[in-house]
């Protein structure tokens, strides 16, 4: 029962994913349809990024008081039914509230959904059930782009969010009836309040991991939303093509997270992994529109892919096992709001440079800049000694 429940927790978050990709994946023919700029697209990506950013943090909090599972389903039914309803809106404004509206709604997932997975694993293997929760939302990436491009054109972008809404819903419901009744929560000799929140941010670790996950938002969704838009207006590819390339990268993406997890677990050093992988990210950022041809195209973008969320896992689990776990919520809130800021804000400055300058290649140095920065955050969190607890998470917990 166990192994259905995990992975009923993985599909429900790859059926959400779908949601956002699809947005990524189609947005040539979303613009087309409505006539937006590049600007006026990344806005209404950035939309959902922002409220999703500001629900971080009281979703956290939230599911360390409450339950995390209602929180969980409340946040996958009203996201599946507002990507239904993206599918019949027509108006640009209306689809930006549609789009704000499913980013309050995809918070409550989040943090909720790492609390309801860490609890079908031992302590000791808490990053492993975090790269395994998240590589869910790239597997569905995978099914997306690589036969997303196939069914547009029969059936149009419009119903395909239809049945993205569809699945989510039918994954919903399996779950519901897996996991069987809810057990009411015990109550908590100390229960979390609002003000341990100024507490949590006062140890040093919680603010350098932020920037890291600034970064690395910043970096995986700056990438992913705009690939298949620079492959067809600056590379001259089809959408098809563009798919491909995006199914390649969600392909690599997918056992890496679930890889990069297990090993920060198998060798107590997370901070190797977050260093290594914003090394590989910087180096292949700055590449990537340097490069000549499609295949060498394909080389950089599978190894940025490898690496853009490997050190998912690692990055939540490292501030856990230093804090604690009674606070997890609001530690994983505070470090996902930090990385949804950086989320917003380079979805939307990508597009921005791209009406500005003709070109995206000033975007993706800029997030190749952005990983240096995450680097240095990474070597000042070497520095303290109380990292050391990673190794023995059941010390903390």
């Amino acid at each position: 029962m166990r192994r259905l429940i995990v992975t009923l927790l993985v599909v429900c978050q790859s059926a959400q994913a779908l949601i956002f990709g699809g947005i990524a994946l189609f947005l040539p023919l979303i613009r087309t349809d409505l006539g937006l700029s590049f600007s006026q697209a990344g806005t209404l990506a950035a939309a959902s990024s922002l409220t999703y950013a500001l629900m971080q943090v009281p979703s956290g909090f939230l599911a360390d008081r409450y339950s995390p599972r209602t929180l969980f389903l409340i946040g996958l039914l009203g996201t599946n039914l507002l990507a239904a309803m993206f599918a019949v809106l027509r108006s640009y404004d209306m689809l930006l509230i549609n789009q704000a509206l499913s980013g309050f709604f995809r918070a409550l997932v989040f943090a909720p959904g790492l609390m309801l997975i860490s609890e079908q694993f031992p302590s000791d293997r808490r990053a492993t059930a975090m790269g395994l929760y998240v590589a869910g939302g790239f597997s569905s990436n995978i099914l997306l782009s690589s036969t997303g491009p196939l069914l547009v054109g029969p059936l149009g972008w419009r119903l395909l969010f239809v049945l993205f809404a569809a699945s989510g819903l039918l994954a919903l419901v399996l779950y519901l009836r897996a996991a069987g009744p809810a057990v009411p929560k015990p109550a908590p000799d100390h229960p979390v309040r609002v003000a341990d929140l100024p507490v949590l941010l006062r140890h040093r670790i919680v603010w350098l991991t932020g920037v890291i996950q600034f970064a690395r938002l910043a970096v995986a969704q700056g990438f992913t939303f705009w690939l298949p838009t620079w492959l067809v207006v600056d590379r001259g590819q089809s959408l098809a093509a563009a798919g491909l390339v995006a199914a390649l990268g969600a392909a690599v993406t997918a056992p890496a997270n679930f890889l990069g997890g297990y090993v920060s677990d198998r060798i107590g050093r997370p901070l190797l992994v977050i260093s290594g992988s914003l090394v590989v990210l910087t180096a292949g950022l700055a590449l990537l529109t340097y490069v000549p041809g499609m295949p060498a195209v394909l080389v950089v973008v599978a190894l940025i892919s490898m690496v853009v969320q490997v050190y998912f896992g690692p990055l939540f689990a490292l501030p856990i096992a230093v804090l604690g776990t009674q606070r997890a919520g609001l530690i994983s809130g505070f470090g996902n709001f930090c990385a949804n800021l950086g989320g917003f804000a380079f979805v939307y400055l990508l597009g921005a440079v791209k009406d500005a300058t003709g070109s995206f290649r000033a975007g993706f140095l800029s997030l190749a800049a952005l990983c240096v920065v995450a680097l240095v955050a990474a070597f000042f969190a070497r520095t303290r000694s109380d990292l050391s607890t990673y190794s023995r998470p059941s010390a903390t917990a």
